[in-house]
């Protein structure tokens, strides 16, 4: 094909060829978006004069067969894509059919398909592809074979290469004539998508069963496990892969991130440069997030019901979308995933450790007397942290290794100067092989690192009082295979523990050089123990921490034990102390005491943030032998639910009334409150707000919508206001065809 001409404003043009002096013929082509024009006729040279094209083949019209319940998008499962285009999956055939001005004569008449994809199209880099006829088509080769001609018509089936860029492809029809090519007009009707193929074994995300495939590739809603690893909570969000205008957005995520196109084959690209896009820590990428509890101006992470607004409004403005924290960033990447075709799921991990300083293990200080030194204590263990996982081989690792990766685009630490995480094979976390790449060593210390009690001597020496290896990456789960229920994963990141397989993968993990601290030798157990538990508490209500001391030896002790609250994020940090209580114990031999400590609504109401979460952390000091005991616990108070009921009839095309109800359970008027409800097929998320909302009122907020998908839907709704956050409300739906 000839040098085609850019359609670049020429400023633009020289600024980027002069980038590139020196180094490539063509600049890099970054852009789905952008074209060149091809020409319609290439000659080979004069045409001579007189000389009439009527007597050569040229296309009347182009069939795509692309409507969704057409043979081609039935076949590549892409029926669900709310769009007008051809949307197929690479490595498998499709179907088209040429209307021709006269008869196809192979004899005498040649032709062929042409996709190209963004500026500089080369075949070479995949980005010009020229699909020629075969009399049969072949598993891994782009080809085209004639099935039917008839008349002036011909029907073709197309085979695209497994390993073909990922994307929107321009089509053309070039027709040879002895005087040059003919191609068809620039039709946009005509541009094809397309995606990645688990349903083909020769795809790099292939996933060989077929109701794994339906969920973590078709389902367009999922469920993010939340709260605290004593009260685990669940909430729905809606990827809305299929919806319109997301699959263009989840491409101008990579023409923002400048993946160059011929990269975009490669899952193992796209992901990586995926999790860093989806937070806004560099180059401006699609969330911005937010942990201060200030929300002014934006929307507060808990507020979100789904991808769908995030991705069309970033793809609209080209600016950070406010604001997301760890499930906003994982459940917009479960999207971009999903929507390219490649298998993905959303991970909880509870008690998950953010190891400042690379040690492999959370460094807390406590002073002679058994308080905790938070000038010396950095690390942080969040109460529970959500990453992706998506499914792939992974050429670049040895044999082994592909399969589930961890993918985290929440910004913690940098990978390579961006902010990312992955991909990291889980089998590679599993056993300990921190030299595997991507950030595996940081994706193991979130799991299975060790919480380290340090006590700190007024000569700044520190002494090693407790070692806590099973405080950390405590339950991972994800969501069960065609459910809404909770699928315990843990032992697919690390072994039991305390078994040898768990050590010899902590002792793989330091020999590929991940730091561990000198000095650890812990002192045998003492008599005295310490446990303390939190009673279930209701946002708003009083509740007891209960303090367990046990004492197996035979000789009586006492001790100095301090019990200290904490407002805290749900990432650990603190934001607030409001509670700080001191007690006296005396243990007789082979005895046990209980002190139970009130805590007042009026001692945290007013200091809350996100996730309503408080911290407990209770430290006693034994006066016989100076030891340090130590214990923490986190408490998530309970929020009330949201109640969605439905009038009318639930059937596609036919209007109902959705329903949002909601009691203010607290002593006072809430303020300025947003209710946000929708669910992909049902109708795109709606907003209202309310000044007010007198105490322990209740309400009823009515909204329009009309079904456009049939089969189980959700609706989901939310609630948020500065005095209560992380409010939700689902129903599960059954929706009739028309």
């Amino acid at each position: 094909m000839s040098e085609p001409r850019t359609t670049q404003p020429d400023k633009q043009k020289k600024k980027m060829l002069t980038a590139n002096v020196g180094r490539s013929n063509l600049p890099p082509s970054v852009s789905n978006a952008e074209e060149d024009e091809v020409p319609e006729m290439e000659f080979f040279g004069l045409m001579p004069r007189g000389a009439s094209m009527t007597e050569f083949l040229e296309v009347q019209a182009v069939y795509l067969f692309k409507s969704p319940n057409e043979l081609n998008k039935q076949e590549h499962h892409t029926n669900k894509f709310y769009s007008t285009q051809l949307i197929v999956r690479r490595g498998q055939p499709f179907h088209i059919q040429i209307d021709f001005n006269h008869p196809y004569n192979p004899e005498k008449d040649r032709f062929w398909i042409e996709y190209l994809i963004g500026r500089y199209p080369q075949q070479s880099r995949g980005t010009y592809v020229p699909v020629p006829l075969v009399e049969e088509l072949e598993n891994g080769k782009w080809g085209a074979k004639i099935i039917r001609n008839l008349q002036n018509s011909v029907n073709l089936h197309i085979m695209s290469s497994p390993e073909c860029i990922v994307g929107k492809f321009r089509m053309y029809i070039a027709v040879l004539t002895p005087y040059g090519i003919r191609r068809t007009n620039r039709n946009p009707e005509t541009d094809t998508y397309f995606l990645f193929n688990p349903w083909c074994k020769e795809d790099s995300v292939y996933l060989d069963d077929e109701k794994e495939r339906e969920e973590y590739v078709l389902n367009d809603i999922g469920v993010v496990f939340h709260g605290d690893i004593n009260d685990m909570k669940s909430r729905s969000w809606e990827y809305g892969q299929f919806e319109e205008g997301i699959l263009d957005a989840c491409f101008y995520l990579m023409d923002k991130a400048q993946l160059d196109l011929s990269g975009r084959s490669n899952p193992i690209k796209i992901v990586r440069i995926g999790a860093a896009v989806i937070n806004a820590k560099d180059e401006e990428g699609v969330v911005a997030g937010n942990w201060t509890n200030d929300y002014t101006y934006g929307v507060p992470p808990s507020a979100w019901t789904g991808s769908v607004d995030i991705l069309l409004e970033y793809h609209s403005s080209g600016m950070p979308v406010r604001y997301g924290q760890c499930w906003v960033f994982a459940g917009v990447f479960n999207t971009f995933m999903r929507s390219l075709g490649i298998p993905a799921r959303i991970i909880t991990n509870y008690f998950s450790a953010h190891d400042n300083n690379a040690n492999l293990q959370m460094d807390i200080y406590v002073d002679e007397e058994g308080k905790v030194n938070n000038k010396l204590t950095k690390d942080s263990v969040w109460n529970y942290h959500c990453w992706n996982e998506c499914w792939m081989t992974r050429p670049d690792l040895p044999v082994g290794f592909g399969g589930w990766q961890v993918v985290d685009a929440t910004p913690q630490e940098t990978s390579d100067g961006m902010f990312r995480c992955g991909p990291a094979s889980v089998l590679a976390v599993k056993h300990g092989h921190a030299c595997f790449q991507f950030d595996s060593p940081f994706v193991f210390s979130e799991v299975n690192c060790d919480v380290v009690y340090y006590k700190v001597l007024k000569d700044g020496a520190r002494e090693v009082e407790n070692v806590d290896k099973t405080h950390i990456g405590k339950k991972i789960v994800t969501k069960e295979i065609g459910s809404d229920g909770m699928k315990d994963i843990t032992d697919q990141y690390k072994f039991s523990e305390g078994t040898e397989e768990e050590r010899l993968a902590l002792e793989t993990a330091l020999m590929y050089g991940v730091k561990k601290e000198v000095g650890q030798d812990v002192q045998p157990p003492a008599d005295v123990s310490m446990d303390f538990q939190v009673d279930s508490a209701i946002l708003g209500s009083d509740f007891k921490v209960i303090l367990t001391f046990r004492n197996s030896g035979s000789r009586s002790y006492t001790m100095t034990a301090y019990l200290i609250g904490n407002i805290v994020y749900y990432t650990g940090v603190t934001k607030n102390e409001f509670k700080n209580k001191s007690v006296e114990v005396e243990l007789e031999p082979k005895g046990h005491k209980k002190v139970e400590v009130p805590i007042r609504a009026r001692d945290y109401m007013s200091q809350l943030v996100e996730q309503a979460s408080l911290h407990f952390f209770a430290t006693a000091r034994i006066k016989e032998n100076k030891k340090i005991l130590a214990q923490q616990k986190s408490v998530v108070l309970q929020v009330p639910q949201l109640i969605i009921k439905v009038r009318g009839e639930s059937q596609v095309g036919k209007e109902m009334t959705v329903l949002v109800e909601f009691t203010n359970p607290l002593n006072k008027t809430l303020e300025n409150v947003t209710l946000r409800v929708g669910g992909p097929g049902l109708m795109r998320t709606a907003a209202k707000i309310f000044s007010e909302m007198p105490m322990y009122s209740s309400f009823t907020w009515e909204e329009k919508c009309t079904p456009h998908r049939a089969g189980m839907r959700k609706l989901i709704a939310s609630l948020d206001c500065e005095a209560l956050r992380h409010v939700y409300g689902e129903l599960n739906l059954e929706i009739l065809s028309a």
